[in-house]
């Protein structure tokens, strides 16, 4: 699938461990723009439709054994086939050697040719799962991301709301932080949605009255983290003495991020309340509700008044699909 957003073929290489075998050009001048990969076998065999170009080719030990078992003429012209679609890199795994002609056709069609030691499967899976963070859809976020008992908080809210210093006393309590002030999310499958922070402000935090500080090297490397899964909201807003807020968390809310619904909890801020502890407290409850726990439906039990209330809620949602 191809995406709006590219790689250089330059930052797959370094970070995959790549040999280059072979490129036209600086491969720091070449990108790859899909998320897919392929292994040419159908494209030897002379079927041709539905080749998408875009995808990175792997040539592992069943596809050089084929070639090895056709005529020179037929090698040739399988190879040729492939080559002339212009991929936008093939790649050879398990160290194999690519012999002359599979590098004389990859310049003469002027396509990158790569290699690794790793078998064609794994190398696949570790390709498709990288290109699917840098190539996924993404916003920019103004807000806080930290890792609290494991899961990932993305802490949001107007400004001068309190989530930096929030997310510092949470640093202190032993917990990590990802991303302040910009929070870069990817949306890397249906489900998921992984956060990180600019590599220009990454591990800053800014402090109103203090300024910025270096969390890494305040509280060392155990203290920050390059990224993580986003597992709940928490949105920060000013106290208002008129508004009702939720006092049990029966009914779940959530917020709506590249298409991903993410369990949201609404906290208000008001002098004299410990904003880290709360943040604490809601991560470890929505683990709790993820492994099939919820506090409030135990209490709601042990009041006998849980069974109405839950067929009320059935009852409301019944009539909200209308």
């Amino acid at each position: 699938m191809s995406s709006k957003y590219s790689v250089s073929l330059e930052k797959v290489v370094t970070d995959n461990s790549f040999e280059v075998l072979f490129t036209p050009k600086d491969i720091g001048e070449v990108y790859i723009s899909s998320t897919e990969v392929n292994r040419p076998g159908l494209i030897f065999t002379g079927f041709t439709d539905y080749f998408d170009a875009d995808r990175i080719q792997f040539l592992g030990l069943a596809e050089i054994e084929y070639l090895s078992t056709l005529g020179q003429e037929k090698k040739d012209k399988s190879l040729e086939r492939l080559f002339k679609k212009k991929p936008s890199a093939v790649i050879i795994t398990r160290s194999l050697d690519c012999g002359d002609k599979i590098l004389d056709f990859a310049s003469e069609y002027k396509v990158p040719l790569l290699r690794t030691s790793e078998t064609t499967s794994s190398s696949m899976a570790s390709l498709i799962a990288y290109l699917s963070v840098e190539l996924a859809d993404r916003i920019t976020r103004h807000g806080v991301l930290v890792e609290v008992s494991g899961e990932g908080v993305l802490i949001l809210g107007g400004s001068g709301v309190g989530k930096s210093e929030t997310a510092l006393e949470l640093i202190k309590r032993g917990h990590r932080l990802i991303a302040d002030d910009a929070v870069e999310i990817r949306r890397v499958s249906a489900k998921t949605l992984v956060g990180s922070a600019p590599d220009n402000i990454r591990h800053f935090i800014e402090l109103r009255g203090v300024g910025v500080i270096n969390a890494r090297q305040i509280f060392g490397m155990g203290a920050v983290k390059l990224t993580e899964k986003i597992d709940m909201v928490v949105q920060l807003e000013p106290w208002e003495d008129n508004k009702v807020y939720d006092r049990l968390g029966i009914d779940n809310e959530y917020a709506n991020i590249l298409g991903i619904e993410v369990p949201m909890v609404v906290v208000p801020v008001k002098p004299g309340r410990n904003l880290s502890i709360i943040v604490e407290a809601a991560a470890m409850n929505n683990r709790q509700k993820k492994m099939g726990y919820n506090a409030a439906l135990e209490l709601l039990k042990n009041l006998g008044i849980s069974d109405d209330i839950v067929s009320e809620k059935k009852e409301l949602e019944t009539i909200d699909s209308f």
